[in-house]
């Protein structure tokens, strides 16, 4: 495909049966197929439990952070109706450290609704499947296709890159994903729809990777629009990041001993039902003493004590800064309404979003 007719691929995208690149996708993913926990092997059915497991948590998350947790969800709940009958607390412990909190919190949701609603069995068409919580069009399309080989191409990140470079997409990310889903549709084989996205999302990964792309290993590189112009890694097109105000607020670490003054946020909103230390309102311009005012009130509690330094953490819409103050209790305190007292030696245990651990770190330090 010469780089003048790649760059007319918005009025005239290439039909699949004009095309030998679906082939060629299936020749190599045959040959390098990644090994993945969530996988089946060749010849194998794919268990839909492990697909739609994997996809929610690979939402803006690499594949080796979500590895391990995977592993210790299918230990713990080996099906989707094991997770469904679990409590949502003990979930989100289960998850605390893979951030996107409101993902637990929509699949505790999800396999809730699959056991109750349909007995245990996901449904097997993208419809189906996207009235369920938690599972958007991307999900939908990424359980129907490798799970029930039902023929969609499900875009995420590196589909969308392998695809903006082989057509040389132009227009800019987010608005060029109606133009990315229709010429990755044009890469699906006639059967295999499930392994053709895999074999997208392989590709992406090992041999399309952001930056320094190893173009001379790829089964489409003769193809490659991008590649004839030597253009590659200025795809896909993305407009500026805008990055969000900076807010700021305090947090109180408060011990008793050998142990930690804790609360539960609110179900919904960020961090939703995440453990976390007494804290003051996270704002925009906020000063420290007016994020002081906001400290826990405790009988016999020693002088606040802050900690040099701060604690930042970055959001997907903002970046967090936290003075943290420290003090101790005497024994036998009593928490203060909605709080409570747990072991310091369990905290490994507690549904602790990353901020979190980095304060209580930094305090005990």
């Amino acid at each position: 495909m010469s780089p003048r007719s790649a760059l007319k691929a918005k009025s005239e995208p290439i039909q699949p049966e004009a095309s030998a690149r679906p082939t060629l996708l299936l020749a190599w993913y045959d040959r390098h197929r990644r090994r993945l926990p969530w996988r089946a092997m060749p010849g194998q059915t794919s268990d839909p439990y492990r697909v739609w497991l994997s996809e929610i948590m690979l939402q803006q998350t690499t594949v080796k952070a979500v590895g391990p947790y995977f592993e210790k969800f299918v230990a713990r709940w080996p099906d989707v109706t094991a997770l469904g009958r679990a409590s949502l607390d003990d979930v989100l412990r289960m998850w605390a450290g893979l951030g996107y909190y409101s993902r637990a919190r929509n699949l505790h949701a999800c396999a809730a609704a699959v056991t109750r609603e349909h007995g245990g069995v996901f449904p097997d068409t993208e419809e189906g499947l996207r009235a369920l919580p938690g599972i958007g069009p991307y999900t939908a399309a990424a359980i129907a296709a490798i799970a029930f080989d039902r023929r969609t191409m499900p875009v995420d990140g590196n589909i969308e890159r392998v695809v903006s470079r082989l057509f040389a997409v132009e227009e800019e990310l987010p608005q060029a994903k109606p133009l990315i889903q229709q010429l990755a549709a044009t890469l699906l084989a006639g059967a295999r729809a499930g392994d053709s996205a895999q074999a997208l999302m392989d590709l992406g990964a090992s041999i399309c990777t952001p930056k320094k792309p190893a173009c001379s290993l790829c089964p489409l590189n003769e193809d490659c629009t991008a590649r004839a112009l030597a253009t590659q890694e200025t795809f896909p097109r993305k407009a500026p990041k805008k990055s969000g105000t900076l807010r700021r607020g305090a947090a109180f670490v408060v011990t008793r001993g050998g142990e930690l003054l804790v609360r539960s946020r609110p179900e919904k909103g960020l961090l939703g039902g995440m453990t976390e230390v007494p804290g003051s309102d996270w704002l925009a311009g906020q000063e420290d003493a007016t994020a002081k005012q906001q400290a826990p009130e405790l009988k016999g509690l020693s002088r606040w004590q802050r900690k040099v330094g701060v604690v930042t953490h970055v959001f997907t819409h903002f970046p967090l800064e936290l003075a943290v103050y420290t003090a101790k209790a005497e024994a036998r305190t009593r928490a203060p309404e909605g709080m409570r007292w747990v072991p310091i030696a369990t905290l490994a245990g507690e549904a602790l979003p990353n901020v979190m651990r980095k304060v209580i770190a930094h305090a005990l330090d």
